[in-house]
């Protein structure tokens, strides 16, 4: 097989350099050079791409559009170079004028892949790397990733917060956020160097400087991304081939981020770019999503391949070795790997279906990297979930949190929902859902159907447990929309036709009762004054 390259040849070479020409680099990304044609700081490239609010002399700023002000703050800075999309009024004008260096990009996200791989590959080469990719789950999994590491004891970064702010990889935030870590940890002044990376340098001792690297970074990529109405073509690939994954975990493929994808085919061809990107270590697949699962044709020869199941039958009815396979047993209501059971039930940090999906995605990736299964369940039995999902924020009544804002998201946290109330012998379900402002015709259309779909799904199941048993609960399910004006801004308000045209007609179509408060905090009241003794959840 013949070598693949990340960029291109030369942006391979030069990512593991200390130092690099800016024709070097303007090269490397597809960039034209406006304004001067070297580094506009004394000492050159610094080592650090930041942001042009936080960025020092010799630091390299990357942002996707800067006007003519943007370049006098870069110039008064002596900022290296800026590195853009999109150079808007005056902004080359005065590049010419203040004889300083603007690259400027037809594709934004080369400059911040190189940002990345250049972070990494000098500040912490020889970290383990994991990447996790998916229309949902990706944050779940990569935040267990990382708590399993870190309770084993290991250095560890990862990308993932509840808000998930950094997973899109369309600015130098990871790098930044990976360089301000690594120099935390030193014991002296790092900027003191010619460059950070400097830091694989070795002491009079023959130690590595470089306090600061990590065991391990796990990132999380997003499936699909865009900037505007304008699709990031490969962006999962691009990006995992910049961090070069030892570990990469395909979560599942589902309809989101419409408009920028329109149908399952380009959503997998996006999603699997991860897969591609694999030429080492391991890949986990959900085998219970048969676009996943057709990923592992696409596995470079000598990648490992782990499945994860929540169906045992379906899984073990296979040929691929029992040491790749990691399922659920709903007969013995545990967590199976090898043959035995190691995590039960009552043990995990949540018990909703999607979430132990997640579950055995983390433990598959952990075992991929050859931490001892013993120190993996531990990691499992010590989680405390991200914030918004799946969060109980009370008990009586039990009112759950989640994230979910695409129609497999919200499809599974519901069954997830009613699955507790059952649980807990609870009465009604009350759904609290948000309209998506600004998201259009499609998606709005989807999420719409999405419930009106898994409402009557549990509404029969209901009938159908009461046909069997006549002491089962009559459990009933009330759907409350908002469209929540009090808390978004201008580019998330709620248009009329997303409310009325997409969202009520499909929800009425399908003879589903409903009520629609304009503001979220209406609509959360109105629910806390009817559902006490009952159940709540908010999405």
């Amino acid at each position: 097989m013949s070598k693949t390259y990340f960029l291109n040849e030369l942006a391979d070479s030069i990512s593991s350099q200390k130092t690099f020409s800016i024709a070097q680099l303007a090269d490397a990304i597809g960039g034209k050079i406006y304004g001067a044609d070297d580094y506009k700081s004394p000492n050159g490239f610094t080592g650090i791409f930041e942001t042009l609010n936080e960025a020092v002399e010799g630091d390299i700023v990357i942002r996707h559009w800067i006007n003519g002000k943007g370049v006098e703050i870069a110039n008064d800075k002596n900022v290296a170079c800026i590195i853009t999309l999109t150079p808007k009024e005056d902004a080359l004008e005065m590049a010419s004028k203040l004889a300083f260096p603007v690259i400027v990009v037809d594709r934004i996200e080369f400059a911040n892949a190189f940002a990345l791989k250049w972070t990494i590959d000098n500040l912490s080469p020889n970290t383990q790397r994991v990447v996790i990719s998916g229309t949902n789950g990706k944050s779940t999994s990569s935040h267990l990733i990382y708590h399993i590491l870190n309770h084993c004891g290991y250095n560890v970064f990862t990308n993932t917060d509840a808000k998930s702010e950094f997973n899109t990889l369309i600015d130098p935030m990871v790098a930044k956020l990976i360089s301000e870590q690594v120099i935390s940890k030193q014991d002296f002044d790092v900027r003191k160097l010619d460059s950070v990376a400097d830091l694989k340098n070795l002491d009079s001792e023959g130690k590595p400087i470089n306090k600061g690297a990590f065991d391990y970074i796990v990132v999380e990529v997003s499936e699909v991304q865009g900037w505007g109405s304008d699709l990031m073509k490969d962006h999962a690939q691009i990006m995992s081939s910049a961090i070069n994954p030892d570990v990469g975990v395909v979560t599942n493929v589902a309809m989101d981020h419409i408009g920028l994808v329109n149908n399952i085919e380009e959503v997998f061809h996006e999603t699997s770019g991860l897969v591609k990107a694999i030429n080492k270590g391991g890949v986990v697949l959900n085998y219970d999503d048969e676009n996943v699962l057709a990923m592992k044709d696409l596995a470079n020869d000598g990648v490992d391949i782990f499945f994860t199941s929540m169906e045992k039958d379906s899984i073990l009815n296979n040929d691929y070795d029992n040491d790749k396979k990691v399922y659920f047993d709903r007969k013995s209501n545990a967590i199976v790997y090898d043959n035995k059971n190691i995590l039960r039930y009552d043990e995990l940090p949540f018990t909703g279906e999607h979430f132990i999906r997640n579950i055995l995605s983390a433990i598959s990736a952990c075992i991929s990297l050859e931490i001892p299964i013993e120190d993996i369940c531990e990691g499992v039995k010590t989680y405390n979930p991200l914030s918004r999902r799946f969060t109980r924020l009370y008990d009586e009544p039990i009112v759950i949190d989640d994230f979910a804002h695409n129609p497999d998201g919200i499809k599974n946290t519901v069954r997830a929902a009613y699955d507790l109330a059952e649980q807990f012998d609870k009465g009604d379900l009350y759904i609290a859902c948000a309209i998506r402002g600004s998201r259009g015709e499609t998606l709005n259309g989807l999420n719409s159907e999405a419930l009106a779909l898994v409402i009557k799904e549990l509404r029969h199941r209901n009938d159908d447990d009461i046909e069997k048993d006549e002491n089962v609960k009559k459990r009933e399910i009330y759907l409350i929309l908002s469209s929540s004006c009090d808390l978004v801004d201008h580019l998330n308000y709620v248009e009329d036709f997303e409310r009325g045209y997409i969202s009520f007609s499909n929800l009425d179509k399908e003879h589903i009762k409903y009520i629609h408060f304009n503001k979220l905090y209406g609509a959360l009241g109105y629910i806390m004054k009817k559902c006490i003794w009952k159940m709540m959840l908010y999405c």
